[in-house]
């Protein structure tokens, strides 16, 4: 066997050849013994068209898996809810149950269960390959219901393939998308949200809680019915609106998919929907998640990989999805479930603790996506850092497409929570940014719904706190206001323009959404108050709100437009950790940011491909709350130096206020109408100096261009 890309890019993993071989191995035979040696995943996952209820020219058929029952009834509001012989299933073989009933007999909305019998009990159960689950407004009670209409939704954009040349994602709930205290809408999100999101410049969004989940408050993590999408936002064929609506928008839509636990409910849920401890969940120790009071899969099990991978195809296949995020990655990969484990080396991801069936499982599930979508993106949430999670199955990895940055949200809390302003290093900044494998995509984000949960607090609260109750009015300056907004812009322009595959943000942490998020419990007497995103603060022309949303639009549309952004390479010119200033290029967008709280420097001195420079955007513009203190009309030119003629960089001298961020574009020679940046440079205006500034320092004399309105190094 040839050696497995993943390890000839990485000669640190080569003392774990065998182990990364090994699983390699298991997905190769696992994937020939599930389809008999053909390698099509798609025909062996198509479970949701055999399994569970569905109408056919003659009859209505419904069909279950439940090898621990000895007898199954179908019971519903067409038997009134009773055991009766003609609607009794029949065993089939394999732990199959099945039925079928003439078309007169069920109809649109019927609800229906099984009573499912097994030797010493008996239980209601919900089908576990129900398409629909509703709850009764009044007893609170799930029951699986039929969705048959006369007119079923089609789709008017049947191709779409995503943009993901940056992949630019905006996470959401459609419950907690609305103004209103109450559970939002799917058609309130079409119609209301998904605008916002194509103005702001969003190519994908992620949705969360989709799978139906008994309890709202769990943000849709217990999953119960895992082929239902939740009816407390509408109807099945209302998502499917949504999702055409966003296609037609440019837009693809991501699932986040959990497939990392379930729900302990029985009536509900899978529990033990047979009677039997071990039917889809570990019947051992293993069986309970020891932080998640959910149940673990059992990926061991050809039935439960048959459920899962279905369950994946089930999703594209009918609703179009265009991907998802895989929750709870993990817990997945490790027996220990990752807690309490600091994963310092390479040895920690192949001492024996790993799941190689859950990892079987997730390579399967890659695999499979893509058969049936090659445009579909997976992503995956995963602290750990596992090699080759994010790379293809071919060369050794798990077959993700990208990897959430994990420790990117957590670094930025820290470093609010414990360090001083003054005490703020570009070097660990730029360091946490892009410290991640060349050969695996990431999705960089400075905060997720995670960081905004009711008991922590988004970024924007840390830094301004119960100021924002007071202060945020247009016409008000304060001081602890003007920090905030200025680190809350520079800290998302950093994160997002140091991707290497895409960019993430919760909905309405854009524009610094207020306060934390809380669902509707025991606890706050079962309010909707902190399950709403509020609108109206970025739509008033009168708050600082609006200045923040200006300054997200402003870089996610910068960036989109940038052809491969997230491939080019980052080049770094300056990281002066006693001036707090970090500057880099990418192609020819130069990014300068200077973290310092009081100091503004006139004539900074950057080393920079020489050139004409011209500034596209400033965090501290007016329409972004700032000063103005930048003077955007004004072209840049760099100075020659000899020491460095070899490397083809001159000193490009730039005015950088206190605490912002400058995005500067270097002019192509030919729209200068030269054949060599030098060149230009001897004709570049204003006074000759025989002094040189050093490397990220202030330049000895006043730059080329004319003075910023501002004092030097002033922090007033």
């Amino acid at each position: 066997m040839k050696t497995l890309k993943l390890i000839k890019n990485d000669p640190w993993l080569a003392p774990y050849k065998r182990a990364i071989e090994g699983r390699h191995n298991r997905a190769v035979e696992k994937i020939a013994e599930l389809t008999n040696g053909s390698g099509n995943l798609s025909e062996f996952a198509d479970g949701y068209l055999y399994f569970g209820l569905h109408k056919e020219k003659r009859h209505w058929v419904f069909r279950e898996w439940a090898p621990n029952a000895n007898a199954i009834y179908l019971i519903g509001t067409f038997s009134d809810w009773k055991e009766l012989p003609q609607y009794k299933l029949l065993a089939i073989g394999g732990g199959v149950w099945e039925i079928k009933l003439p078309l007169k007999t069920l109809h649109h909305l019927d609800l229906y269960k099984l009573s499912v019998h097994w030797n010493g009990g008996e239980g209601e159960r919900i089908p576990a390959w129900a398409t629909r689950v509703v709850q009764d407004p009044e007893t609170y009670i799930f029951s699986a219901q039929i969705w048959d209409p006369e007119k079923p939704f089609t789709f008017t954009k049947t191709r779409f393939k995503p943009k993901t040349s940056p992949l630019l994602i905006y996470e959401c709930h459609i419950g907690m998308a609305q103004q209103e205290e109450k559970v939002g809408t799917y058609n309130e999100f079409r119609e209301k949200i998904l605008p916002r999101i194509a103005v702001d410049g969003y190519n994908a969004i992620q949705i969360m809680a989709i799978q139906e989940h008994p309890y709202y408050g769990s943000f849709g993590y217990h999953v119960s019915s895992f082929f239902a999408p939740s009816s407390r936002f509408g109807t099945p064929d209302d998502l499917k609106a949504l999702i055409d609506e966003a296609h037609q928008r440019g837009i693809a839509v991501i699932m986040d998919i959990v497939h990392s636990h379930a729900v302990k409910n029985e009536v509900e849920g899978l529990g033990r929907f047979d009677g039997s401890y071990d039917q889809y969940f570990y019947g051992d120790n293993r069986r309970e998640h020891p932080a998640w009071d959910s149940l673990c899969f059992d990926y061991g099990k050809n039935a439960v990989i048959h459920f899962l991978l279905s369950n994946c195809k089930y999703w594209l296949d009918e609703f179009h999805f265009d991907g998802f995020r895989f929750d709870g990655v993990t817990s997945m990969l490790y027996y220990n479930h990752g807690l309490g484990q600091a994963f310092c080396s390479y040895d920690d991801y192949y001492n024996g603790g790993q799941d190689d069936n859950a990892i079987v499982y997730l390579t399967l599930a890659n695999e499979l996506i893509h058969q049936v979508n090659p445009h579909a993106i997976t992503i995956a949430e995963e602290m750990s850092g596992m090699p080759g999670l994010a790379s293809k199955f071919k060369d050794g990895g798990i077959g993700f497409d990208y990897r959430m940055a994990m420790g990117i949200p957590d670094f930025w809390i820290k470093t609010i929570k414990e360090k001083k302003d003054e005490d703020w290093k570009p070097t660990a900044i730029f360091w946490e940014l892009t410290n991640r494998r060349a050969d695996e995509k990431t999705i960089n984000y400075a905060e997720s719904h995670d960081q905004a949960l009711v008991g922590d607090k988004t970024i924007i609260f840390r830094l301004i706190d119960d100021v924002m109750y007071w202060h945020m009015s247009k016409n008000d300056t304060n001081f602890v206001v003007d920090r905030g907004m200025a680190l809350h812009k520079m800290i998302r322009l950093v994160t997002l323009s140091t991707i290497n595959g895409g960019y993430l943000n919760f909905m309405g942490n854009e524009f610094g959404h207020p306060e934390w998020i809380d669902f509707p419990r025991q606890g706050n007497g079962w309010s909707y108050k902190y399950a709403r995103r509020q609108w109206d603060l970025v739509d008033r022309d009168d708050l600082k709100y609006q200045y923040l949303g200006a300054f997200d639009q402003a870089m996610i549309h910068l960036v989109s437009q940038k052809k491969k952004f997230e491939q080019t390479p980052i080049v770094k010119l300056c990281e002066n950790d006693g001036d707090q200033v970090l500057a880099f290029m990418r192609d020819d967008l130069l990014f300068v940011f200077n973290f310092h709280p009081c100091k503004s420097f006139n004539g900074y001195g950057i080393l920079a491909p020489a050139g004409e420079y011209s500034t596209l955007m400033s965090s501290d513009d007016p329409e972004f709350g700032g000063y103005g203190l930048v003077d955007k009309s004004v072209p840049h030119f760099t100075r020659r130096d000899p020491l460095f003629e070899n490397e083809h960089k001159e000193w490009l001298l730039l005015y950088l206020p206190a605490r912002t961020a400058q995005i500067l574009r270097r002019k192509k020679p030919e729209e200068i109408g030269i054949s060599e940046p030098s060149e230009k440079v001897e004709k570049a205006p204003g006074k000759k100096t025989d002094s040189k500034p050093a490397a990220g320092k202030k330049a000895a004399t006043k730059p080329a261009t004319r003075a910023p309105r501002a004092k030097k190094e002033s922090g007033k």
